[in-house]
């Protein structure tokens, strides 16, 4: 992924998320973190294996919790149900399902399905595709021409570059950064939807899953808790935080937003039901160079870094669509990232900044939720 982990190169948001205060257990006090603390934490807490597990009975019912390391970072998967055996059952099944998807969409593992695609463009012929990989591709080209181009899977060359740029603190060179430029864009990927097959015709070009994979993992994992009868759950992948159903006697789960890292918040506490949000920006991956701070997140239109510090905060009915609106939105700036979101049903944005003497400010869309 282009901004995390194994399927990202760095952390693509930073969200704290904790159940609904209204019910009485004190497990909803606990808070699951993002990167900076949490995934640290509980990862620290059980070793290389990445395992940790909770829960607490209350009167209706128990809360359970894992943290698990997968797709790079540490994912906290939380259920409300009413006997140990039944929430771990359910949880390793969606941490299965995270693993299986990871093995389709990483660019990191040259076995994944992702990868072997890349590695054969250019491609004369469209080839079948998995499910999954179909759906992925579907919806990222969906989200592409919604957002003129800010966000494009076909990344993965300028992605390389800019990870070595960063590295070296130097901008690209020009030569090399406009041959990455000649493998991405619309024309990179061609979907033949009778056949579910796809075709990448420049040579050169590489998918880059990074903006979209981790919400859509989470999206399948939130099904498969579903299917094992867990009404109420909750998934944080390191700040991608997708939930279905409230906690018993809430109103839903609690997500308190810290967008540009600086270890407060921004005054933003969501209550969130069957929905997904997800930040991205600057915050732990920036590089300066000639006297810029450039993000890790990279504009697919120029090559380079989105300037910052800034954040866009996006709020979904999925967590794929919030993963992918979220990284345009940050590409975008203000003004047309906030038109972008409000082209889909049910998302809405927040958008978080600094000055040059370091006052904080936010801007949101009309759909977003009140304080």
């Amino acid at each position: 992924m282009s901004s995390r982990g194994t399927l990202r190169s760095g952390v693509h948001s930073n969200v704290i998320a904790t159940a609904g205060r209204e019910a009485m257990s004190p497990m909803i006090q606990e808070v699951y973190r993002t990167r900076f603390v949490a995934a640290a934490l509980a990862l620290a807490a059980c070793g290389c294996a990445g395992c940790e597990w909770s829960g607490i009975r209350g009167q209706v019912g128990g809360r359970w919790a894992e943290t698990r390391r997968l797709m790079g970072v540490g994912w906290t998967i939380t259920v409300c149900a009413t006997d140990e055996a039944g929430a771990r059952a359910a949880i390793d099944a969606a941490f299965a399902e995270v693993a299986r998807i990871e093995r389709v969409l990483s660019d990191y593992d040259p076995e994944s399905e992702l990868a072997r695609l890349s590695a054969r463009a250019p491609l004369a012929e469209a080839v079948p595709v998995s499910a999954d990989l179909w759906r992925v591709l579907v919806r990222a080209a969906e989200i592409r021409d919604a957002t003129a181009g800010a966000f494009d899977l076909s990344v993965g060359p300028l992605t390389t570059l800019w990870r070595r740029a960063r590295r070296a603190e130097r901008l690209p060179p020009p030569d090399k950064l406009a041959a990455a430029l000649a493998a991405v864009g619309p024309g990179a990927v061609e979907l033949d939807h009778p056949r579910r097959a796809v075709r990448l015709p420049l040579a050169g070009t590489r998918l880059d899953a990074g903006g979209i994979g981790m919400g859509y993992a989470a999206d399948r994992a939130l099904e498969v808790l579903a299917r094992h009868g867990i009404a109420a759950a909750m998934i944080d992948a390191s700040g991608d935080v997708v939930v279905s159903g409230p906690p018993p006697a809430a109103a839903g789960w609690r997500v308190a937003l810290d967008p540009l890292g600086r270890g407060g918040s921004a005054g933003r506490t969501l209550v969130l039901s069957h929905a997904a949000v997800t930040t991205s920006g600057d915050a732990a991956q920036f590089v300066e160079i000639d006297g810029r701070r450039y993000s890790h997140v990279v504009d697919p239109r120029t090559g380079l870094g989105v300037s910052g510090p800034a954040a866009a905060t996006v709020i979904a009915r999925d967590g794929a669509t919030a993963d992918a609106l979220a990284t345009a939105a940050s590409v975008l700036g203000r003004e047309a990232g906030a038109a972008a979101v409000e082209r889909f049903p049910g998302a809405a944005a927040l958008f978080t900044w600094q000055d040059a003497e370091g006052g904080r400010h936010t801007s949101a869309t009309a759909g977003w939720p009140a304080r």
